[in-house]
């Protein structure tokens, strides 16, 4: 088991910016086998979508909204994930979940359903 908690949500203005981070520890299961990491996020009337996606080879995947303007990257060192978010938009408002999976993947449509999912971080921007 791994364990991923998520910050660095909030509250901004059409047109800001905000960076996501996720801390991953172990419970049972070692770091070093994750091979996808990912963030989806999920609204009351649009579900669940995936975001961005990065697989152990380095590959990375948005989905086309955010494209241009969020970038997933990742810390070894600190077994941290992270979004950094620009231009935000009003429809980019949802709850933001970290994610992590022991195979590798590209398509965005895994991410929601990766084996281990954080708590999740709300980000609310207003027009």
């Amino acid at each position: 088991q791994v364990r991923l908690v998520e910050s660095g949500g909030g509250s901004v203005e059409a047109g800001g910016s905000l960076r996501l981070s996720c801390v991953a520890s172990e419970v049972t299961s070692s770091i070093r086998n994750i091979r996808s990491w990912g963030w989806f996020r999920q609204t009351p009337g649009k579900g669940r979508e995936g975001v961005a996606i990065l697989n152990s080879m380095g590959r990375t995947n948005y989905v086309d909204s955010v494209k241009g303007r969020f970038a997933i990257s990742k810390d070894n060192a600190e077994n941290s994930l992270y979004l950094q978010m620009n231009s935000l938009k009003p429809e980019d408002t949802a709850m933001y979940y970290c994610a992590a999976d022991l195979f590798d993947y590209y398509d965005l449509g895994t991410v929601q359903g990766f084996q281990y999912t954080g708590q999740g971080t709300q980000v609310t921007v207003s027009s």
